[in-house]
């Protein structure tokens, strides 16, 4: 089998990049055709067409697959046209559609003006011409088939997992979920700070745990849309329990993940794209062993039982949050316990070897 990765995408983005690697790990061959994202498609098309000719005249026997990334939904077209040419099958792993994004989301425009109407048909004729598509959750399955009309066997779900390279287990080979000494109890949240996220209801969270319990710490690393509203908001409660660090490299956070965190949080927002989505925090903070605290939703009961591998809050409500924390932190008996079996899910089913397999097998039931 030979998948072919094809577009203007990131190729470190962690979705493909553990599909990449976990197609690898069982024996596909895997070659790219990409650009930088980003770009004008009267830029990006010439480029992917000529990289493309150039990848069918070497010797080997070109791939099987046309397999096109996330958030690359303009480049499925051409990618169409490639496939018809050659009688390859398209693959399209959307991770989110355009219009849940720009419009349900980050509100960028309202649903009933013209730009949503054209993301929504963006997303449309990218679903609709793949041969597959790939949803990362059942609910995400669901909403594309409601929304585009999409026939349910046109979807398989995979879920993102997260990358053992740098989530290694190594990183936590012989330490306590707990730290020693006198370090303060820490709630780490690590991300792009998008409206999904609703950092604003951890915030919250942590005045409210401020009136209670001081000794315990809120980390925050990253930046992105809702940043400044969230060091405003944090000001104006004059929140001393709260800390706030830039973006830093993907193996120095593991390290940080691992030495001071003692909960993980995942996301906590209304929108509707929050219901539908496990985001790669979960799976990677639960690779290091960490416990992970998230909003109650039908996407991440998919794969995680509350109490059991996982600690679930109402979505929105900062009382719920905050009353989660403190009693994963007073108990830690059952702190490391969720810990543990969080550990041990992700690395026997979302890692990329594992991922990579139920790829392989859902291709060649399809094809």
């Amino acid at each position: 089998m030979d998948v072919c990765f094809f577009g203007g995408y990131d190729a470190g983005y962690p979705r493909n990049a553990v599909i990449r690697r976990g197609l690898e790990a069982n024996g596909v061959r895997v070659s790219q055709c990409r650009v930088k994202p980003g770009g004008r498609f009267l830029v990006r098309y010439p480029l992917l067409f000529s990289r493309w000719i150039g990848l069918a005249k070497r010797p080997a026997a070109p791939p099987s697959f046309l397999f096109v990334p996330e958030f690359c939904q303009k480049d499925v077209p051409l990618a169409r046209f490639l496939s018809l040419l050659s009688s390859r099958r398209l693959i399209f792993d959307p991770l989110a559609s355009r219009f849940e994004t720009k419009i349900l989301d980050w509100r960028r425009k309202p649903e009933g003006s013209l730009a949503a109407w054209w993301n929504r048909v963006i997303d449309l004729w990218a679903l609709k011409l793949s041969d597959l598509a790939l949803a990362d959750t059942q609910a995400h399955k669901d909403y594309y088939c409601r929304q585009f009309g999409l026939d349910a066997r046109k979807i398989e779900v995979l879920p993102v997992g997260f990358d053992d390279h740098i989530f290694s287990k190594n990183l936590v080979q012989d330490r306590p979920v707990s730290k020693i000494g006198d370090l303060p109890f820490t709630v780490l949240f690590f991300g792009s700070f998008l409206p999904l996220h609703g950092v604003e209801v951890i915030i919250q969270a942590a005045q409210q745990i401020w009136m209670e319990d001081k000794t315990v710490r809120f980390q925050f690393i990253g930046s992105g849309q809702t940043l400044p509203r969230v060091r405003q908001l944090a000001s104006d409660l004059g929140l001393r329990n709260v800390w706030f660090e830039n973006w830093i490299s993907q193996a120095s956070l593991a390290e940080k993940i691992v030495l001071e965190a003692d909960v993980c949080l995942g996301i906590f927002s209304r929108t509707e794209k929050a219901e539908r989505v496990v985001p790669h925090k979960i799976f990677q903070s639960m690779a290091l062993r960490k416990p992970v605290v998230t909003s109650r939703t039908s996407a991440v009961e998919e794969f995680f039982s509350h109490r059991k591998n996982i600690f679930l809050c109402e979505k929105g409500e900062p009382i719920s949050l905050a009353r989660a924390i403190l009693k994963l932190k007073n108990e830690a008996g059952l702190r490391e316990e969720i810990a543990a079996n969080g550990f041990e899910l992700v690395w026997e089913k979302f890692q990329p070897c594992a991922l990579g397999s139920a790829l392989k097998k859902i291709l060649e039931r399809h094809f």
